[in-house]
């Protein structure tokens, strides 16, 4: 049957992740008269719209949500023995490594002398990436700042008021607090207060009982969304092209295609915010021939390292032996952050085994006892890096096809060695390498932290996509968000940032609203 998409809205957004939840949820709370639509290319997984695939206890179920979010493609079906948690596979060294709840690029990830973006994935289903992320949301610091958003910190509190960050969910662990104690000796030497050795902040919610609610779309989505009468949430519904104005180049609207009958449909709107990820969102400005010179350029992945070490000098008996059996993240846990500086260009996470992503040979000696690191590092920002597209071929959507052009610097390559220095000297103050390999460095695209396609920038000078509002420069009242919308070379995971630049361009739409509402009464 045919879905009853509405014919205009004041605000329509494309895609239900974590910055397209944010900008309804800010409209809601200010501008609670606006007529809010967004369009998910994917299916709704969960009863409550983006929840978070690990907050489904049962393994069976979350494999079907997972499967149903790896793409076109996607059927489902559970595979026999597949995995279902998130960071399976994470270390894995293989070039093309699928994991749960994600789908590859078929082609065009790597051209010839170049080292491409291999293991790039993406997901497709209501909450995004959100329903699949690891929930780590550390501030950026130094460099990794916007320098010109003069409110860059009151942005990110409330991003951390919408995905519900936490950062002491874990420190009762066992052994965290003596984790980040080693660390704090071996690299805090010099470091500013906010860049020492602490807590990874999280976006969960630990209860009274120890379980745990991770947070995705659907915690940003907010109960004030949900109930809001004027907002609307339609899912497996494709936007192929956002409508402009053939004189001014402003946004008028979006087309829509409902992917459960193929049936077209035209949308109004006074504002369309396009909030994909950052291979996606530049493909539907292109596709709806908002080009400007900066699109898709800047593309930025973050180079990373991991190693293992076990602990020396604790006791595996002081751990509980009431982990769950599929390894994630639980009470039993420590998450800690060694942050960016400037003058060491890289971001840590440390997590003890029931949360590591380092695969393990042999038996485990104790639940806790065995530390992974992960160090990412800050990419050397490159305008030829960058996602193109062709008008004469088409992907599995029907868009323009990808084609991705992506090289590792001569200073990526000497950032990745110190990186690799830099994990050795943690490691060694932690405890004993589980074996004689060396860190092991992942291929290009793992760290599915891709950003810069449709960057933020002060002015519009060729170099940006879109002002400090999030606002495209060529196409007024389209707006762009997501991790592509960052503009700086960033370590650290940039979820809690992209959400932070969301709620200003939420800002700015809902004061245009709330005066233009003004004005019509007037």
């Amino acid at each position: 049957m045919t879905r009853n998409y509405p014919y205009s809205v004041d605000v329509a957004i494309v895609g239900s992740g974590p910055t397209g939840a944010a900008y309804a949820r800010i409209l809601s709370e200010l501008s609670p008269e606006a007529t809010i639509a967004t369009f998910e290319v994917g299916p709704q997984l969960t009863a409550t719209p983006g929840m978070h695939v690990k907050n489904i206890s049962d393994l069976a179920e979350r494999a079907v949500a997972q499967r149903r979010s790896e793409g076109p493609a996607a059927s489902g079906q559970i595979s026999t023995g597949g995995p279902v948690d998130t960071m399976d596979g994470y270390a894995d060294a293989a070039p093309r490594l699928v994991r749960p709840g994600t789908f590859l690029l078929p082609d065009g990830y790597r051209q010839e002398g170049e080292d491409g973006l291999p293991a790039a994935a993406m997901s497709s289903n209501v909450g995004g990436m959100g329903a699949h992320w690891t929930g780590a949301c550390p501030r950026p610091g130094g460099q990794e700042r916007v320098a010109f958003l003069d409110d860059l910190d009151e942005l990110l509190d409330e991003a951390e008021r919408l995905l519900s960050v936490d950062a002491h969910a874990f420190d009762d662990a066992p052994f965290s607090a003596e984790v980040r104690k080693r660390l704090a000796d071996a690299v805090d030497d010099g470091r500013a207060e906010d860049r020492r050795v602490a807590s990874m902040p999280l976006a969960v919610v630990r209860h009274d009982d120890g379980s745990l609610t991770w947070s995705g779309s659907d915690a940003v989505f907010g109960d004030s969304t949900r109930a809001n009468p004027n907002f609307e949430l339609f899912d497996e519904s494709l936007v192929a092209r956002v409508l402009t104005d053939a004189g001014t180049g402003a946004a008028r609207g979006v087309r829509v295609r409902d992917l459960q009958t193929g049936e077209e449909h035209e949308v109004a709107a006074r504002f369309v915010v396009v909030a994909g990820d950052s291979l996606r969102t530049p493909q539907l400005l292109w596709a709806s021939n908002v080009r400007p010179r900066a699109l898709g350029r800047y593309l930025n992945d973050q180079p990373q390292t991991v190693y293992a070490v076990r602990l020396r000098d604790v006791e595996p008996d002081e751990v509980a032996d009431d982990i769950p059996e599929a390894a994630e993240i639980t009470k039993q846990s420590g998450v800690n952050w060694v942050p960016f500086t400037d003058d060491e260009p890289f971001h840590g996470q440390v997590m003890q085994l029931d949360a590591s992503p380092v695969p393990l040979a042999g038996d485990e000696p104790g639940r806790g006892t065995i530390v992974g690191l992960g160090w990412f590092c800050a990419k050397d920002l490159q305008e030829s890096d960058r996602v193109e597209f062709d008008d004469d071929a088409v992907d599995p959507y029907g868009m323009p096809k990808m084609r991705i052009h992506y090289t590792l610097s001569e200073a990526d390559h000497r950032s990745l060695e110190a990186s690799r220095a830099s994990i050795l000297r943690a490691a060694a103050a932690l405890g004993e390498p589980l074996d004689d390999s060396a860190p092991l460095t992942f291929p290009p695209g793992a760290s599915l932290h891709y950003q810069g396609s449709v960057r933020m920038g002060a002015v519009d000078d060729g170099t940006s996509v879109c002002g400090p509002t999030s606002e495209v420069w060529a196409a007024p009242g389209l707006f762009v968000a997501g991790n592509g919308v960052i503009p700086t070379s960033i370590a650290c995971n940039p979820t809690l940032l992209a959400v932070a630049l969301a709620v200003g361009g939420a800002r700015d739409i809902a004061s245009r609203l709330t005066a233009r509402s003004g004005e019509e009464r007037n």
